[in-house]
């Protein structure tokens, strides 16, 4: 077994108009309706997950690194400030001796066009960087106009190398 690559706890992010709080296993219940619009899977592939598939996947991600222990997850589920129900969902990857991370986002459909993505993920990349990530990367469809705004938004530059359809973006 590898060590783990970083010893950083993730608490909570704050924006002037959200509040970025660690996944947990009970936000399933609540992400359900965010997550469960089919329009948000267009470019991604897949379909929203039934709510035993949602816990799981959650209670796995908040044990916050891989069964290997090669990488670590830091996920934080996004709402805006003063409420509590969420709108999405941020999370990273973080690899190579806690140097390199892939990121992502997931703003429900109902909550899209409040340039919510573009905030949450510049306060999580902020972050990162804060704690020595130096390279950020995210895997974007050519296509998805509103994840490639939210990319420059947050300073990454689409690079030539593409996996499965997805442009690599990179900041860093």
């Amino acid at each position: 077994m590898l060590p783990i690559i970083m010893d950083v706890l993730a608490g909570e992010l704050s924006t002037s108009r959200l509040v970025l709080r660690p996944l947990r296993p009970e936000d399933a219940e609540p992400m359900l309706e965010v997550l469960s619009d089919r329009r948000m899977y267009e470019f991604t592939g897949g379909g929203p997950r039934t709510p035993d598939q949602l816990r799981e996947r959650y209670r796995l991600l908040a044990v916050c690194h891989s069964p290997d222990r090669t990488q670590r997850w830091f996920n934080w589920i996004v709402r805006p400030r003063g409420e509590e129900a969420p709108v999405g969902v941020v999370q990273a990857t973080v690899t190579a001796g806690g140097t390199e991370a892939e990121v992502a986002w997931e703003i429900g459909t109902a909550h899209q066009g409040h340039g919510y993505a573009g905030e949450a993920a510049i306060a999580m990349i902020d972050w990162l960087e804060s704690t020595g990530v130096r390279r950020i990367s995210a895997f974007i469809h050519p296509d998805h106009a509103a994840s490639i705004r939210v990319a420059e938004r947050a300073g990454l530059v689409r690079t030539e190398e593409l996996v499965d359809g997805e442009f690599r973006w990179r900041r860093g």
